[in-house]
């Protein structure tokens, strides 16, 4: 099987890059075949460091909005909205994509085929969509704080949330209906095999459609609207620092220093977001408009994994990068990651307080007793507790 169809045949599937068994077993050896193994080897410990990381960090996040009560408001709501759907696309998908690149075939079957796919898509509109979302709750909070209605507000975000994942899951179904079990024929071998694509060879029109509605639904519409948002955030914040009087009321100043790091937080998962996404989709929309080109150089080949290691890395940043921007939040996670710390922490500064207060009771032992003779049994009792 030569490289050219080699990289075909995962041109149709989710992942876009070639697997180093169709270079191994290639007739047409180059003098760049050493190097496909030896990051095919590598490809394994990557993707399952991105899998452990994320798995820790979007758990653990999870579980502090679940758990710790005073951390239920609406950004975090959304923030586990969007934790959960990272949660979804590390645990199904990314496992799947290294496959790919370690087998010479499809391993899952045509459900698989349609389930996967399907749970991909799923989760980068939950991503993009919540991200969205996020940005409308900053934009109301900063530029028309009079417009938030305190009535029912985490239940009207949940609703919201159920929302962005039935919306998400109702554009992923094309997905599941068109990816299929499809035949290619290699020319060089003189075989027939099977792969999982989201449209059959033949059709040079259906990739171009297909990756160019992608970028816009799923990537430049979504955040031309977060843009907007943050304009009017920005311009807001601008003019409310120009008119605030030096020795403004305290309150007002924290309450907008608050609003900033948060708008602060949600950008920075917008950037992240944008960073990561963008070279699998400029790969994807590169190689739907030159369908009968394929390029098996090296640069195109480490391009093509770096960008799908990249759009996974997305999934396990987010926690992380939580975990920098708020003390409240990096407070609660070390908490959760170090839950033995603390009792140790409090036991020894239990025994300290005791020790301290014997001391203090010896050393002060004839005021105490002058002192109670005056106020009696109760001030006595708490004495000697």
């Amino acid at each position: 099987m030569s490289p050219e169809n080699c990289l075909l045949r995962d041109l149709e599937g989710d992942n876009f890059a070639p697997t180093s068994s169709c270079f191994n077993q290639s007739s047409n050896h180059s003098s760049e075949d050493w190097f496909y193994p030896g990051v095919t080897y590598a490809i394994a410990p990557v993707y399952g460091l991105i899998i452990l990381v994320g798995l820790v960090g979007n758990v653990t996040l999870i579980k502090i909005f679940c758990t710790v009560k005073s951390m239920r408001n609406v950004p975090n709501l959304f923030i586990s909205s969007l934790a959960l759907g990272d949660l979804l696309l590390l645990v199904t998908c990314a496992p799947v994509d290294a496959s790919r690149y370690l087998a010479d075939k499809w391993l899952f079957g045509r459900v698989g085929c349609k389930l996967i796919p399907f749970i991909q898509l799923t989760s980068v509109g939950v991503s993009v969509f919540t991200l969205t979302a996020l940005s409308a709750d900053r934009y109301t909070a900063i530029v028309k704080p009079m417009d938030i209605q305190a009535n029912n507000a985490l239940t009207k975000i949940c609703i919201k949330a159920a929302l962005i994942w039935m919306l998400s899951m109702t554009l992923a179904i094309p997905e599941a209906v068109f990816s299929d079990l499809h035949p290619f024929y290699d020319k060089d071998s003189n075989k027939t095999f099977v792969s999982c694509a989201p449209y059959p060879h033949s059709d040079g029109l259906h990739p171009r459609i297909h990756s160019m509605t992608s970028f816009l639904i799923f990537y430049i519409i979504p955040l031309s609207i977060i843009s907007v948002y943050y304009y009017f955030i920005a311009k807001n914040l601008i003019r409310s620092a120009y008119n605030m009087p030096v020795e403004g009321n305290v309150h007002v100043r924290r309450q907008i220093e608050s609003r900033k790091r948060l708008a602060k937080t949600v950008l920075v998962f917008v950037g992240l977001f944008a960073f990561c996404w963008l070279p699998n989709h400029v790969i994807y929309l590169y190689r739907s408009y030159h369908y009968n080109e394929v390029d098996t150089s090296v640069l195109h080949y480490i391009t093509s994994i770096c960008a799908r290691v990249l759009a996974f890395t997305n999934s396990c940043v987010n926690p992380f990068a939580l975990y920098l921007l708020s003390k409240s939040f990096r407070k609660q996670f070390n908490n959760q990651l170090f839950c033995c710390r603390p009792r140790l922490i409090v036991r020894s500064q239990s025994m300290g307080r005791s020790t301290t207060r014997m001391t203090s009771l010896k050393s002060t032992n004839h005021s105490i007793a002058s002192f109670s003779l005056i106020n009696g049994k109760h001030i006595c009792h708490e004495g000697c507790v």
